[in-house]
C-alpha cells in the first residue's frame, strides 16, 4: 500500500504535522521509537516563542497544555546584558503589544497534549517502531522499522523525517560545528518572585540563561568541559555563590536560595546542507541542530512543521513528494532557517569572545537595540515569528 506521507517521530515536530493536516485528505502513518504511552525525553522544560503558542493553537493542543498545574510559564520581559561591559537591553511584553515574550513548557506535558490530540484525531500511529532505514526511487520512499524482534517496511510518496539527527536521511550532506563547550543546565531557586522575567547574560566563556518556570528559573550556564565538572562538583551554596557573582556582576540580578538538577551536556552545531531530497523533506533537530542560545532551534522545527503542512495541503495528490514540490518548500524554508542557523551562530562569535575589542561594538549594540524603538519591535518580531 502507498500512503500519501509518513512522519518518522511523533515528538513535538512531527505530531505538530501531523494535526496540522487533519483538515486534509491525505492518508498519514506516523512512526514512533517510543513505547505507547511513555512521555519521552524526561521533563525536560522547552522555550517556545509566541509564534511556536500559535501554532500550537491552530492545532487545537495549546489549550489542553496551559491547563496543566505548573505546565507554563509565560515570559514577561528578557533582561540582556554582557559581563565586563556596557550595554543593556529590555524587551516587554507590553511594550510590544504581546501577551508574552514566550514561554516556558514543560515537555512532558506538552508530549502528552500532542499524544492525546492525534489519539483523537484518528491518526495512525506506529508506537514502539524503530526506524533504521530510509530507501528512495523517483516514485516513492520506503522506511525500514523494527517493531519488537519483527522488521516491518511501509512506502510513502514523501517521508518527513522530524526525529533524530538526520543522518538516516542518504544522500543528504550534514555539517557539523564542535563549540568545544558544554551547557550546565539546572533549576534555581530565587529569593523574590520572578514575575515572568527572563535574564541572558553574554559572558566570555559563552552565554548564560535564566528562564522562569513555575516557582523557579531553569538555568542555562555555558562553559568548557573542564569547567563544567568543577562545577558540578561544588556544593549547593558554592555553587549559588559563583552563579550570582558571574551572573550578576556589573548588572541587577536575582538572588538565590537552592539548586537541584545539575547536569551537562556536549553542544554543537549540526545541519543539513539541504532540507530535502529524493523523496524526503528533513525537519527539527533532523534539519538542523542549534545551541541554545537564543531559543531558536524548537521554535524553527516547529515552523518548518507548519510549513510543510501548509505546503502538502496545497499540492495534489499524485505531485506529494515530486522534485518541484519539494524544491518549492525548501526555497520557502530558506530565509528563515539561514537566518535561524547564522544568528545563533552570529552572537556566538559576537559575545562569546573575550576580546576587549569587542566589547564597546557589542554595548553599543546593546544600546541602540533598546534605544530605537522600531528596531527593536523588528528584533522582537524575527525572534517570535522567525524570517519570512
Amino acid at each position: 500500500m502507498l500512503h500519501d506521507l509518513i512522519i518518522v517521530g511523533a515528538g513535538p515536530v512531527g505530531a505538530t504535522l501531523a494535526l496540522a493536516l487533519c483538515d486534509g485528505d491525505l492518508d498519514v502513518v506516523v512512526l514512533d521509537a517510543r513505547a505507547s504511552g511513555a512521555p519521552g525525553r524526561g521533563d525536560r522544560s522547552l522555550a517556545l516563542s509566541h509564534g511556536a503558542r500559535l501554532i500550537l493553537d491552530r492545532v487545537g493542543v495549546w489549550s489542553a497544555v496551559a491547563a496543566g498545574p505548573g505546565a507554563v510559564t509565560p515570559i514577561t520581559a528578557i533582561d540582556i546584558s554582557q559581563h565586563g561591559g556596557f550595554g543593556h537591553m529590555r524587551l516587554d511584553a507590553a511594550e510590544q503589544e504581546l501577551p508574552a515574550l514566550g514561554y516556558v513548557v514543560s515537555y512532558r506535558a506538552l508530549q502528552a497534549a500532542l499524544d492525546a490530540a492525534l489519539a483523537r484525531a484518528g491518526i495512525d500511529v506506529h508506537y514502539g517502531a524503530a526506524v533504521g532505514e530510509i530507501r528512495a526511487t523517483p516514485a516513492y520512499a520506503t522506511v525500514a522499522a523494527m517493531q519488537g524482534n519483527a522488521r516491518t517496511e511501509v512506502s510513502a510518496r514523501l517521508v518527513a523525517l522530524a526525529d533524530g539527527s538526520g543522518d538516516i536521511a542518504a544522500g543528504i550532506a550534514r555539517r557539523r560545528h564542535d563549540y568545544g563547550q558544554v551547557a550546565l543546565i539546572g533549576k534555581v531557586w530565587p529569593r523574590q518572585p520572578h514575575r515572568g522575567i527572563a535574564f541572558e547574560r553574554f559572558t566570555p566563556q559563552g552565554p548564560m540563561a535564566l528562564l522562569p518556570e513555575g516557582d523557579h528559573y531553569g538555568l542555562v550556564w555555558t562553559t568548557t568541559p573542564a569547567q563544567s565538572e568543577s562545577l558540578l562538583a561544588l556544593h549547593d551554596a558554592e555553587f549559588l555563590a559563583l552563579l550570582e557573582r558571574r551572573f550578576g556582576a556589573g548588572h541587577a540580578h536575582p538572588a538565590f536560595e537552592r539548586v537541584a538538577d545539575r547536569r551537562a551536556f556536549p553542544l554543537h552545531l549540526d545541519y543539513a546542507r539541504s532540507v530535502v531530497g529524493e523523496r524526503i523533506a528533513l525537519l527539527g533537530n533532523a534539519a538542523q541542530a542549534l545551541h541554545p542560545v537564543a531559543g531558536q532551534g524548537f521554535n524553527l522545527g516547529m515552523r518548518d512543521a507548519f510549513e510543510l503542512a501548509q505546503e502538502l495541503l496545497a499540492t495534489p495528490r499524485e505531485a506529494i513528494g515530486s522534485r518541484d514540490r519539494l524544491a518549492a518548500y525548501a526555497r520557502r524554508r530558506r530565509r528563515d532557517r539561514v537566518a535561524g542557523i547564522a544568528f545563533t551562530h552570529g552572537l556566538l562569535g559576537i559575545f562569546g569572545s573575550d576580546a576587549p575589542l569587542l566589547r564597546w561594538p557589542r554595548g553599543l549594540a546593546l544600546t541602540m537595540l533598546d534605544a530605537l524603538p522600531t528596531v527593536k519591535r523588528a528584533f522582537t518580531r524575527a525572534m517570535s515569528f522567525g524570517m519570512h
